[in-house]
């Protein structure tokens, strides 16, 4: 399904649209492989570290989801480090994980596998 959710793009998320329920992010999450959900402030985001052979190439790749996100309208949280980004993923609106967050993990991950 990561494959599939990969092609989909992000929609349009207004205010009072509720977080996914608990059931349906425990289906998505073997979907993404190595994403982990995680709570922060107690809203749930979905979390993954990446692991680079240094500074410019974990920094090169923050840029390629910095540019991913800007262009599906949905932005995570990152840290970049030597060799690590934290990429964190979660819908403000929602205070909590929606499909969108899925489809950008998805989405993410393609970027490490796909060359330029």
């Amino acid at each position: 399904m990561s494959n599939s959710l990969a092609q989909q793009h992000c929609e349009p998320c207004v205010m009072g649209t509720r977080p996914l329920p608990s059931d349906e992010v425990n289906r998505l999450l073997p979907s993404i492989g190595r994403w982990k959900k995680r709570q922060v402030d107690a809203v749930d985001r979905l979390q993954r570290d990446y692991h680079f052979q240094d500074f410019r190439d974990a920094f090169a790749f923050a840029t390629k989801v910095a540019t991913l996100a800007e262009h599906e309208n949905h932005h995570p949280s990152m840290t970049v480090e030597w060799g690590v980004v934290r990429v964190s993923w979660w819908t403000h609106k929602v205070n909590g994980l929606h499909i969108n967050d899925f489809i950008m993990a998805a989405k993410t991950d393609a970027l490490i596998t796909r060359t330029d």
